[in-house]
């Protein structure tokens, strides 16, 4: 019966239903599905030892923890905030690219950011709102929504497309031992190289997006202005 194989996917389905411990769950499951498949506890242990040394240097962003650890226990994040508060002129666009560009340098160092809960809904999106009614004044509910949008899509397109620039990033690793598995020759540093120019085409394309938002919305809210004025000369 070759479908007694698969029990490890059926394992780590249940373990994830339940939320179990994830390494537990997969050691577990990789452990039935050697045993269902004829390979002995030794074989499956010195698997697992290889599997690990071939793929130590994702253990390298341990060596980042106390630098990060440090720089927000002495304000990293409340002096990003009093930078930006500074740039004067600064559109939701203008901001959100700036943010891009930091988002990548931070998966570029391998720095955790935090995401949505901890840096863009607190932090990002009402700075990208306070710069729009610092532009264009009062804007409607639609507009305040799009710039939401914009603020998590421009955290999901950093993270996604810049953390494979750092050379230890678990997906980095999981291409190369892939790759390697077939027959190919790869490095993690010759993956890590060639996922620089995805991150830069990714940063021009947010970087136009932001332009022309920001020239949708000048173009809508300065129409809006100069009606207005329009309708109160005409009271007068």
């Amino acid at each position: 019966m070759e479908a007694i194989k698969l029990i490890g996917i059926l394992i780590i389905l249940v373990g994830f239903i339940f939320k179990f411990d994830t390494i537990a769950v997969v050691l577990v499951a990789a452990l039935a599905t050697a045993l269902v498949s004829g390979i002995s506890i030794p074989d499956f242990l010195t698997m697992l030892g290889e599997a690990f040394v071939s793929n130590r240097l994702v253990t390298l962003f341990l060596l980042t923890l106390p630098m990060i650890g440090l720089s927000e226990r002495f304000g990293l994040r409340q002096q990003a905030v009093v930078l930006i508060e500074k740039m004067k002129g600064l559109t939701p666009g203008r901001f959100l690219t700036i943010y891009m560009i930091i988002r990548e340098l931070a998966g570029f160092f391998s720095i955790r950011v935090q995401g949505h809960t901890q840096f863009i809904r607190p932090i990002v999106n009402p700075m990208a709102q306070a710069a729009a009614l610092t532009k264009y004044g009062e804007i409607t509910p639609e507009d305040e929504d799009k710039i939401k949008a914009k603020a998590a899509a421009t955290e999901n397109f950093g993270n996604f497309f810049a953390q494979n620039t750092f050379i230890a990033a678990a997906g980095v690793l999981l291409i190369e031992a892939t790759m390697k598995s077939l027959g190919y020759e790869a490095t993690a540093v010759a993956i890590a190289q060639a996922s620089i120019p995805i991150a830069l085409i990714m940063l021009l394309l947010v970087a136009i997006s932001n332009v022309l938002f920001d020239k949708k919305m000048a173009k809508k809210y300065g129409m809006e202005k100069v009606e207005e004025i329009k309708s109160k000369g005409g009271r007068s």
